[in-house]
């Protein structure tokens, strides 16, 4: 970890990382690791992994905020569901003080959600019609409306862009076109060059001490609080 983190709250997210799924990313030694540093090591690539945030990305709060969320996430996985409404809900008590930011990345898996994939273009489609704004709008209403598990009808997907205010004859000629297919692929690559296996997977970025931290699966609302809270009284 950055040395301008302070040791006991190195030690405290150590103790986070191991009880929940957390792992950290930082200096350690090479030699003799122990089980701790193993860990971090695991996870020292990601901040040479991690394709950087840029003008594609879909951002919900201020790209300069302390701490970044950077969620890759399937539509149709019930736990993305879950921790859907886990970060609105820390988006809600950090976003408008820009301590936080989100950043949404696409990762359907195919083998479990076939559905998923043209749901993420859908997404796309619906950024490129109402911009930011409407992406998040979009993305929202689908995790609401879906019941998970490839279940979700595909008339939904206009219904639900006529919902937001989105023309459905615009929305449906995007959608046919596949013209976002690539854009979906890219997040797609960049996770697996990063080795995600399952989502969600989210990981934490402080940019005060430009450490990482892997988050896998659907964390609760306290764990993701915990550890926002102690980087940023870092």
């Amino acid at each position: 970890m950055s040395e301008k983190i302070t040791l006991p709250v190195s030690i405290v997210l150590a103790g986070l990382f191991i009880a929940g799924g957390i792992y950290l990313n930082g200096r350690i030694a090479k030699d003799s690791p122990t089980p701790v540093q193993k860990q971090q090591l695991a996870s020292q690539n990601l901040s040479d992994t991690v394709r950087p945030i840029d003008a594609n990305d879909h951002i919900l709060g201020s790209s300069k905020a302390r701490v970044l969320v950077v969620e890759y996430s399937d539509t149709e996985c019930p736990f993305c569901k879950m921790f859907h409404s886990t970060m609105l809900s820390i988006m809600q008590q950090y976003g408008k003080d820009e301590k936080v930011a989100w950043v949404y990345r696409h990762y359907p898996i195919a083998e479990l959600h076939p559905k998923a994939f043209k749901e993420a273009e859908a997404t796309e489609c619906a950024a490129s019609l109402g911009g930011n704004s409407k992406f998040w709008e979009y993305v929202n209403k689908i995790y609401e409306v879906t019941p998970s598990n490839n279940g979700l009808d595909p008339k939904e997907l206009t219904n639900i862009a006529t919902e937001i205010g989105l023309s459905s004859k615009d929305f449906n000629v995007c959608l046919d076109s596949e013209e976002f297919a690539q854009r979906v692929n890219l997040d797609m690559k960049n996770g697996q060059e990063i080795g995600v296996s399952g989502t969600p997977y989210s990981i934490i970025i402080d940019t005060k001490s430009n450490s990482y931290y892997e988050i896998i699966g659907a964390q609760p609302y306290a764990q993701v609080k915990q550890v926002i809270d102690l980087l940023l009284q870092s």
